[in-house]
């Protein structure tokens, strides 16, 4: 019946196809790759970088599950920066400038090495579907693939569009072809195919820019690492600045000139845009009171000139770009490699997911990335290892991943796009996390580490050492909490060299270490024991301690509100058997179909009220079935 079969096929070799088809074939399950092109797998189409607000700390999770992509960030880094450096630990994230051809190179070797893995260079055009479960792929060279579960990871493939002023190019990405056919066969089998869309900027070449007068922006020193594997970044490996721009009225006089030909303002393009990532026509439109907007220019590697401007991204005219761009101080005189660009592709209501990232209408199909409405690797990596874990443990028979809003940032990512669904490119920030100051970068192997050992995508060599890391942590927290210091010159001259006022009475070094203005290495020489370990460790003593009350409150609300989080809802529940449910809320409950009462509580439109009937009405059929 079949040309050739596989337990899993995960189609698509962007950044979520590369995580969901590592992660499947890692778990020991055959697993085959479909895309149009080896040398394009692990492609970054858009910004060489990884990371950033909010994406540090999904980068951090996908490592901890035994994710890829932390490692090659590590590997394949030009320069790192940690963001809000200066603020609580909650909202620092990390960002690396990658090489983008040594990444793309990086994961290639990956696919190439790893066991149980096979790629086949073809496109996945048309799912084969028996009884609501999906059976298989047929490609465009004629093939049929049997499969136990498929992950489409599309990215902007599905009925992508490319738009330069009034050119319409269809394709995924510049000089690559788009999936109609794939698109249309999610549409045969009942699914709607919405249209979003993304854009990005020209690429400029670095020997035609004027460095001399602009702002460089070094890389931290010494770098931290993404990957809790990775045990340091080289001395040297950091190596590129980046530099900082600016526009000004010249700019934004061309772009409002010419603004009618831009496919968002034209008419050409229907399809939602990237809120928190505009093109520089929307830059102009919705803050139409500043003067001017930052341009960070982004070496693209180490063995190329090109440069890539952060913050001009713009589907304009080919000849309008020249002349805008060439406005902006620096870029005076600069030779443009490759046009700018918008992008329109299909996506899938992701409200037709259930929290596993498999379809509620066809079992056994998952989905992940920009398919799903999300902008972004990270976000699209985060779904990519989500799906391909759950597609494994279906096919090996395992309990699936279903990772809480307190435990994970990849948790709140799936549950906004499966409980509340997005009508426009969702990106992911530290804001949208409730639970952020106990769900942080520093502590994402604490929390997560346990799933990637026990699904075998982690050894446990390296669960054993995140053990001992927090034994380490808590016995020096307890040292600090029961080491007293009596007031004396030594302790009194620290303290007033930090405008910190002296002892008066024996106070425990956790009590000194709590004053906004202490730190731990002020007061490591009172008998901290942690001198010589590394930042991190040394920055989550601070934190829990200086947070300690903070981090409880937060605690107390996750148990509050955990005991909805586990009351299960069947899946084939009549709601409109529930009295006192409206019919609204009925068809919404029915539309979504949520796993629990927590999820219920989180689809818009459904009320406190409508939680308690719905609880009571649980509670009522768990007792009737009890019974007998």
């Amino acid at each position: 019946m079949f040309d050739r079969e596989y337990q899993c096929v995960v189609i698509g070799g962007g950044h979520a196809g590369v995580e969901a088809a590592l992660a499947a074939s890692r778990m020991g399950c055959e697993t085959l790759l479909v895309t149009l092109s080896f040398p394009t797998i692990g492609q970054m189409s858009c910004n060489p970088a990884v990371g950033g607000v909010g994406k540090g700390q999904l980068v951090k999770e996908i490592d901890c599950l035994g994710g890829e992509m932390a490692l090659a960030a590590d590997r394949t880094g030009i320069q790192f920066r940690r963001l809000n450096a200066s603020k609580g630990q909650a909202v620092r994230s990390s960002r690396c400038q990658s090489d983008r051809k040594q990444y793309r190179e990086y994961m290639q070797d990956v696919i190439r090495r790893q066991a149980r893995l096979t790629v086949l260079e073809d496109e996945a055009c048309a799912l084969l579907v028996r009884h609501s479960q999906i059976t298989g792929v047929r490609t465009s060279q004629g093939l049929t693939l049997g499969a136990r579960a498929v992950v489409i990871a599309g990215g902007t493939f599905l009925n992508g569009r490319i738009h330069i002023g009034k050119t319409i190019v269809p394709g995924g990405r510049i000089d690559e072809p788009a999936c109609v056919r794939l698109a249309a066969s999610l549409s045969e089998l009942g699914f709607e195919v919405l249209s979003f869309k993304t854009g990005t900027p020209p690429r400029l070449d670095g020997k035609t820019i004027d460095f001399s007068s602009l702002e460089e922006q070094h890389s931290d020193n010494p770098p931290l690492p993404f990957s809790f594997r990775t045990p340091s970044i080289p001395p040297g490996q950091a190596l590129r600045p980046c530099y900082i721009t600016r526009t000004c009225e010249k700019t934004h006089d061309i772009i409002r000139a010419n603004m009618h030909l831009s496919p968002m303002y034209s008419g050409q393009i229907h399809s939602t845009g990237v809120r928190y990532c505009p093109s520089i026509e929307d830059k102009l439109k919705k803050f139409s009171d500043k003067l001017s907007h930052h341009v960070f220019l982004e070496p693209e590697g180490l063995e190329t000139d090109e440069y890539y401007p952060n913050g001009i991204s713009t589907g304009l005219p080919a000849e309008v770009q020249e002349a805008f761009v060439r406005s902006i101080p620096g870029l005076e005189r600069v030779k443009i490699n490759r046009y700018g660009y918008s992008i329109e592709h299909g996506v899938i209501r992701p409200t037709e997911l259930k929290a596993t990232l498999e379809t509620k209408r066809i079992r056994g199909l998952y989905c992940a990335g920009q398919v799903n409405g999300t902008t972004g690797y990270e976000e699209a990596a985060a779904q990519g290892i989500v799906a391909g874990i759950n597609a494994a443990c279906a096919v090996l028979g395992k309990e699936p991943l279903i990772l809480g809003r307190d435990e994970s940032y990849i948790g709140v990512l799936i549950d906004d796009l499966t409980t509340k669904g997005t009508e426009e490119p969702y990106r992911m920030f530290t804001s949208r996390v409730e639970y952020r100051l106990i769900i942080r970068e520093d502590n994402a192997d604490k929390r997560l580490m346990k799933y990637g050992y026990e699904l075998g995508l982690l050894p446990g060599a390296d669960y054993d050492g995140m053990l001992r890391k927090y034994e380490l942590i808590d016995k020096e927290i307890f040292h600090l909490q029961s080491t007293v210091v009596s007031p004396g010159p030594d302790i009194d001259r620290v303290l007033e060299k930090n405008n910190s006022s002296p002892l008066r009475q024996p106070t425990p070094l956790s009590l000194i270490l709590k004053r906004p203005e202490m730190t731990y290495a002020m007061i490591a020489p009172f008998n901290g024991n942690l001198k010589d370990q590394a930042l991190p460790v040394i920055e989550q003593v601070e934190y829990e301690i200086k947070y300690e009350g903070f981090i409880k409150r937060q605690l107390k609300d996750v148990e509050k509100f955990r005991h909805i989080e586990n009351i299960k809802i069947p899946g084939n529940i009549d709601y409109s058997r529930i009295p006192g449910l409206s019919i609204e809320i009925q068809q919404k409950l029915l539309s979504f179909r949520p796993l629990t009462l927590g999820q219920a509580n989180r689809i818009s439109g459904v009320t406190p009220a409508a939680i308690s009937i719905l609880m009571i009405y649980l509670k009522k059929l768990s007792l009737e079935r009890a019974r007998g």
